[in-house]
């Protein structure tokens, strides 16, 4: 129905093989499908965690458009994504996994103690990556980088000698909103410590400020000199980040 090139059997085959020969398996989940059952999803995450899978990534589903799926909506052959129905399965996978034992220690990703994936941890943690490849990225410090998307244009410009990317020089204010915005999708929050010392006190006040109405609306909680996520703020945590952002402070340098 998704236009992908296995089946259900096939995944589970793989996924079998995988637990039997490795001890960190990870696995990445799709809720939010129309058609899709709180029950059927419930039971595809019993059989993970039966299987020992150490690490599950889950995503709602979104329509790239152009795609084939994008396509099948538009003609009418399979229901948009409801968006309800997103939420309440974000929920479910949270509770099943959270009774599970395993840690929700990242908006999408799940975890056994220990097993939390250095990739991604290495994004939200902002530290140095290299990306290689077409549309790949890099980030160092202050600057960051895309490669070129075009296949052909990557191999000319690898064979020429020449590559082909696009750059940018992120500000004090780029850095803030990076960090706020990859921070309040882990279970380590933002600190306030950290905002003060890395950004300066107008920077931390500054957030402190505009966070109090997610606050009291439970969308956010403080714990420990921590600004972190609840359980109902998880699901909306992308606008609610988006609305924390700095557009403009007025005396602040870059």
């Amino acid at each position: 129905m998704m236009n992908r090139a296995h089946d259900a059997r096939t995944a589970l085959t793989a996924l079998e093989a995988a637990a039997n020969q490795f001890d960190r398996v990870s696995v990445d989940v799709i809720y939010g499908i129309p058609g899709l059952s709180d029950t059927q999803l419930s039971q595809d995450l019993d059989q993970f965690i039966n299987l020992g899978v150490t690490h599950i990534s889950a995503y709602a589903l979104t329509v790239e458009p152009k795609t084939a799926l994008d396509r099948f909506i538009i003609d009418g052959l399979i229901a948009p994504v409801d968006e309800e129905q997103a939420e309440r399965q974000f929920l479910l996978t949270l509770d099943q996994l959270t009774a599970a034992q395993f840690l929700h220690y990242e908006l999408s990703n799940f975890t056994k103690p220990g097993h939390e994936s250095r990739n991604n941890s290495a994004y939200w943690q902002r530290k140095p990556y290299l990306g290689i490849g077409p549309a790949a990225h890099s980030f160092k410090g202050d600057e960051r980088r895309w490669n070129v998307a075009s296949n052909p244009k990557y191999i000319k410009a690898m064979n020429e000698g020449i590559p082909n990317y696009g750059s940018e020089i992120l500000s004090k204010r780029d850095h803030y909103n990076e960090y706020v915005m990859t921070s309040l999708r882990t279970h380590w929050g933002v600190s306030l410590e950290v905002l003060a010392q890395r950004f300066g006190a107008s920077y931390r006040d500054y957030f402190s400020m505009i966070s109090t109405p997610f606050l009291l609306d439970n969308l956010l909680f403080e714990d420990d000199g921590a600004i972190r996520a609840t359980r109902k703020g998880k699901f909306l945590i992308d606008g609610v980040s988006s609305a924390l952002f700095m557009l403009e402070l007025k005396g602040a340098k870059e």
